[in-house]
């Protein structure tokens, strides 16, 4: 049951953290700004 709870929240956090991204993604101003933002998330990970 402790395992299930973990992979539940695991899952939880692992969506909340992909929404961010996105939205952090659509929030871009433009395209030259969006792709610099795919670009950073591609060779840094997530990170504004």
């Amino acid at each position: 049951m402790f395992a299930h709870l973990l992979e539940t929240l695991g899952t939880w956090f692992e969506t909340a953290e992909r929404r961010r991204c996105e939205a952090w993604l659509a929030s871009s101003a433009d395209i030259v700004q969006l792709e610099q933002r795919i670009r950073s998330l591609e060779s840094d990970g997530y990170s504004f």
